[in-house]
């Protein structure tokens, strides 16, 4: 698929979600947050759901959580515009609580219709609501597992595009609440590059 028909494709999702109802996540969010990054990426980073600085700015990882991928990337020499980011879900949770299974139903086909747009060879599950939800769908449910048993492993699977590898991580925002993780999600970050 050429550059500008995955533009127009990806700018349809956009406005489909800009317009979505189905949920309640459309009565409490202020802007949805859809992705962002390069549509020709090898590697999508695919987080949870939107958190506060995402609500207000319609971009994903635009946080405290952000700052830490960005971190995260550049020490695995990867550039935050080379790669494609964004969430199951396009809408904030209310306080943040965790994905409820109806939302994650209701919002995953654009992620699906995402992922196969831009076609990736590496996707990076940033939390244990992603890591499962895409095991799941690309046939690894046997692989379900908590974050903390999977992280950095590499899963080989097929898409409709190809073959495609899943990479289990930690989200960024553990290291808010725990420093040390730091060093684990850098070890996890250089095998997303390799």
């Amino acid at each position: 698929m050429e550059r500008l028909e995955k533009d127009k494709q990806l700018k349809r999702i956009k406005e489909e979600v800009i317009k979505c109802q189905k949920c309640s996540l459309c009565q409490t969010r202020n802007l949805p947050v859809i992705g962002q990054g390069n549509h020709q990426a090898e590697i999508i980073l695919i987080g949870e759901a939107p958190g506060a600085s995402e609500d207000k700015t319609g971009r994903p990882f635009c946080g405290q959580a952000g700052r830490i991928l960005d971190e995260l990337l550049n020490s695995a020499g990867l550039k935050r515009e080379k790669v494609y980011i964004c969430n199951i879900l396009k809408c904030r949770p209310p306080q943040n609580r965790n994905p409820q299974k109806e939302e994650i139903e209701a919002c995953t086909s654009y992620l699906e219709r995402q992922i196969a747009i831009i076609k990736p060879k590496i996707i990076g599950s940033l939390g244990n609501y992603s890591t499962a939800y895409l095991l799941e769908k690309f046939g690894l449910k046997n692989k379900i597992q908590g974050i903390s048993k999977i992280h950095g492993q590499v899963f080989e699977t097929k898409a409709d595009f190809g073959p495609i590898k899943i990479i289990p991580l930690y989200h960024p925002a553990v290291v808010v609440y725990n420093q040390n993780m730091e060093k684990v999600l850098k070890n996890d970050f250089e095998i997303l590059k390799r």
